[in-house]
């Protein structure tokens, strides 16, 4: 996994911080009227963040703060409005909840091998990715394809030299997990340059 160079995209940020040549999602949540009538509450273009010399984005549509999460009277959005006011607060993972992030990789990069304390659910919408974990196992995910990382040491590395690749992911706190006696916490690597979750 230190073979795998990482290179630096010539990329500035457009509107909402989107690096990526890739079309521009929307975020669509949805709420109840009066009447009881389902509404939509909101909506709103993803707003990104560049990490790593703009060869990596994330946005984040949603995140909740407990399982099962609290609906009413806007109690989930109240706490994701209030997480995401403060974006240097949240790492990867969400504490006792969930964290819906949407991560745009540069054209050939690779990010640094880590691990999460999380249950991870990652669909690569756009692009052909490398799913590498620290065994040496290797698997190419190409869209549609689902990986479940479940607190295991990875790394992604986008295939192509041209094109940027997209992977949506939903993360889930979980149990501290202890593997042949040794508790397999969370490990960022070093050039995550996210703050730690806490969890």
């Amino acid at each position: 996994m230190g073979d795998v160079a990482s290179t630096t995209a010539s990329t500035k940020p457009k509107d909402n911080g989107k690096l990526s040549d890739l079309p521009q999602p929307t975020t669509y949540i949805t709420s109840h009227n009066s009447k009881g009538e389902a509404i939509v509450h909101s909506h709103n273009p993803f707003q990104w963040r560049p990490y790593d010399d703009n060869n990596l984005a994330f946005a984040v549509p949603y995140t909740t703060s407990c399982f099962p999460p609290d609906l009413n009277n806007d109690a989930d959005l109240k706490l994701h409005q209030s997480l995401i006011s403060t974006p240097d607060k949240l790492g990867l993972v969400n504490p006792k909840g969930t964290v819906l992030r949407c991560v745009d990789f540069a054209p050939g990069y690779a990010c640094g091998m880590h691990r999460t304390q999380s249950l991870d659910y990652g669909i690569v919408m756009e692009g052909e990715v490398d799913m590498v974990l620290d065994s040496g196992e290797r698997y190419s995910l190409k869209r549609g394809d689902v990986a479940i990382q479940r607190a295991t040491q990875h790394q992604w590395v986008n295939k192509s030299d041209t094109k940027w690749a997209r992977i949506m992911f939903v993360l889930q706190d979980c149990q501290p997990l202890v593997v042949a006696g040794k508790e397999m916490g969370e490990d960022l690597g070093t050039n995550s340059g996210l703050p730690p979750s806490g969890n």
